[in-house]
């Protein structure tokens, strides 16, 4: 396993920090069958994500590695948008916190590191608010995990268009994964 850079891991868990501080406003209202919006919403913002990342991905070599972390941040702030968004569709929105972005956002990336932030009560799942100590050691377990993710990415930079296509790609299919974490936890009434 490659060894990640402790600037890295600091500048990643910094970036998730400040991600984080305020939840995005959202001008969306609630629905009263909020699945086709969350759809719309959903597929809007996995295209913006897919255009972005492919986009910041094209400069080729090393100077391609210069922006995989603020392709990164971008793509997360797009979907932390498109969370708030989903969060008012489904008439929530004034219950969003800082713990239920991160849960949206990285969850499918390691569901192991939320076991202890979100619970399961039956069908629904509960997201427990947390300590401003408890939030940056998760940001900073998540910024491990996301590190190495961003080895991975740079490496793509070498391989300007097929990376670029690659990345993209990926960003599509994860943000729309972290939308379906959000209708997950948001469906429920009761789960916030």
């Amino acid at each position: 396993m490659t060894q990640v850079p402790a600037h890295l891991r600091t500048q990643i868990t910094d970036a998730l920090l400040d991600l984080v501080v305020q939840v995005p406003a959202s001008d969306e209202a609630a629905q009263t069958n909020p699945g086709a919006r969350v759809q719309a919403i959903a597929r809007a913002a996995a295209r913006k994500a897919s255009l972005l990342a492919g986009s910041l991905s094209l400069p080729p070599g090393v100077l391609g590695w210069v922006t995989v972390l603020p392709e990164m941040i971008a793509v997360w702030r797009l979907q932390a948008q498109m969370v708030a968004d989903i969060a008012a569709v489904y008439g929530q929105h004034h219950q969003l916190r800082r713990e239920h972005l991160l849960y949206c956002l990285f969850k499918q990336i390691s569901a192991q590191l939320f076991r202890d932030l979100a619970v399961r009560m039956g069908e629904r799942v509960v997201v427990r608010p947390t300590t401003q100590k408890v939030l940056q050691v998760l940001a900073q377990k998540l910024g491990m995990v996301l590190a190495g993710a961003a080895l991975r990415k740079g490496v793509t930079r070498f391989v300007p268009l097929l990376g670029a296509v690659g990345v993209g790609a990926y960003a599509y299919y994860d943000t729309l994964q972290v939308a379906h974490n959000a209708q997950a936890l948001f469906e429920d009434k009761n789960g916030l």
